[in-house]
């Protein structure tokens, strides 16, 4: 009984933060992003009509920041509350995460499915989008490795998810400290009523593998 008191005091607290951060998403998206896109738009107006050669280069540069910015700007937006989730499933709110984080980063992400998707409720559905998005920001941060692979597998009644580097990887019993985030996503699944596993090895990579009823 205080086991299932806990898991639901702790699924309200996250339910609150999500619906936080989805109003800060969308004025991240609707208001902050379109004002950058507005004076990046702006600039390059202002650079077509420069003479001086030194400013033209310098317009250009400052182009170039706002563009990168905007980049930036549009990751933290889709990685604080992908919009698609609701409207076109969790395949494709990772898919769209998985661009802007390769853009960003420079880590290409493949990504590969079996069986046919299963609609599920959106708090499960951000619980599994959260665990995904901190398994690849770690990837970026630690495995120093170019490329990554997320499989789905879905079944009749669950969901199957797992996300593979062949970076460096990191000794489970002494390196566990270096993947952060690990007790998060712990957490998250167990709420959600599924598993989450991690392995790796120094040289060969990690994988981290959640399950899920749906």
């Amino acid at each position: 009984m205080e086991l299932n008191a806990a898991n639901h005091a702790c699924s309200y607290i996250i339910q609150s933060q999500e619906d936080e951060i989805k109003r800060i998403a969308l004025e991240l998206h609707e208001g902050i992003n379109q004002n950058l896109y507005s004076l990046y738009t702006g600039l390059g107006y202002l650079e077509s009509g420069i003479k001086e050669p030194h400013m033209k280069s310098y317009a250009k540069e400052m182009a170039s920041l706002m563009e990168r910015t905007i980049q930036e700007v549009r990751l933290l937006s889709v990685g604080l509350y992908p919009n698609t989730i609701t409207t076109l499933g969790l395949e494709a709110a990772i898919k769209s995460y998985a661009k802007l984080f390769t853009d960003t980063f420079g880590v290409l992400i493949a990504i590969k499915s079996s069986g046919r998707e299963r609609t599920m409720a959106e708090q499960r559905s951000m619980t599994v989008f959260r665990v995904c998005q901190e398994a690849l920001i770690n990837i970026a941060k630690y495995a120093d490795a170019s490329s990554a692979e997320i499989q789905f597998t879905w079944k009749e009644k669950s969901l199957k998810i797992e996300i593979k580097d062949a970076g460096k990887g990191f000794n489970l019993e002494s390196g566990i400290e270096r993947f952060t985030g690990i007790a998060a996503m712990k957490e998250r699944m167990l709420i959600a009523g599924g598993q989450f596993y991690i392995s790796s090895e120094e040289g060969k990579g990690t994988t981290v593998t959640i399950t899920l009823p749906i």
